[in-house]
């Protein structure tokens, strides 16, 4: 899928994250959203890799990273877990700091690792979302109607399980389509390829489900507790302009209080812009990179 770019997995804690890499020079993690894998970088992680060592990783429970099976209280599908197996992979490839990239929960992952692992993070951007805390303590029918997932995801094992293996391309093809009127054909054929090879997977299937449970619960906790502390690193915030999420929140507004040093950035498209979108994006990231490695 990554022409070009060496793929391995890492045991980081017991836990294999797969992950592909390429380039020298400092070093960019990209993480990927719900419900995709590693490979919706691949039009875009390209063009940062002729500046940068770039690393693209699987999310655990996502692509080819392990899938666990989710705790009684879905701890080790938390962002803090997820954000530990990231932490250890770049130290495993010898990365003490790094620029960070996420879209969807890849970014929930990576605004927990700049909370937690603050000297890690050179950089922070985080792609069409509104905080976690956000999200849940605030719900409207309109943001329930939109995010239904969230809570059809979060309920207990194995009810979505069993719905969702019925007929996982309707599921999750639905859920691609569904935030910003996105058509099947915006998204590039190798990377749906990869995206349903992976979610076909019964473990795949429950390991999102664990990510959305930990996300109703110990997320959630974690985020309350820290939802005074802000993030010092310089900060990304990025977005698609014609996306749900643009328009049920200011997206800007819900994080100058959370970054210390922001900035945004948007392009025309839905939540699934990066793939409707790939040289657009590339070209925002690597100017955000670029500026803030100098």
């Amino acid at each position: 899928m990554l022409e070009g770019f060496e793929s391995h997995t890492v045991d980081v804690k017991g836990t294999e994250i797969a992950y592909v890499k390429k380039g020298t020079g400092p070093a960019v993690l990209m993480l990927h959203g719900f419900p995709q894998t590693k490979a919706m970088w691949s039009r875009i992680a390209p063009t940062l890799a002729e500046h940068f060592t770039v690393v693209c990783a699987d999310l655990r429970g996502y692509g080819d990273s392990a899938h666990p099976p989710c705790l009684p209280d879905a701890s080790n599908y938390s962002f803090r877990a997820m954000a530990a197996d990231q932490v250890g992979l770049m130290h495993a490839l010898g990365f003490e700091q790094f620029h960070l990239i996420g879209h969807d929960r890849g970014a929930r992952t990576a605004h927990r690792l700049a909370l937690d692992h603050p000297s890690a993070v050179l950089s922070l951007t985080v792609m069409d979302i509104v905080p976690t805390t956000e999200l849940f303590l605030n719900v409207t029918r309109h943001i329930a109607g939109a995010y239904w997932h969230w809570f059809f995801l979060s309920q207990p094992a194995p009810f979505p399980e069993r719905m969702i293996g019925a007929d996982p391309d309707f599921f999750y093809e639905t859920c691609l389509l569904g935030w910003g009127g996105a058509k099947l054909s915006d998204f590039d054929a190798d990377q749906l390829a990869d995206y349903r090879r992976a979610w076909r997977k019964p473990s795949m299937i429950q390991g999102s489900c664990g990510d959305y449970r930990a996300a109703a619960s110990v997320d959630l906790a974690n985020d309350q507790a820290d939802i005074s502390t802000q993030v010092q690193c310089p900060s990304l915030v990025f977005y698609g302009e014609h996306g749900v999420m643009n328009k049920l929140y200011d997206i800007p507004a819900q994080w100058r209080s959370r970054l210390s040093k922001m900035q945004s950035a948007s392009l025309p498209g839905g939540h699934f812009f990066p793939d409707m979108r790939p040289a657009e994006t590339a070209k925002i990231l690597l100017d955000f990179v670029t500026h803030h490695s100098l």
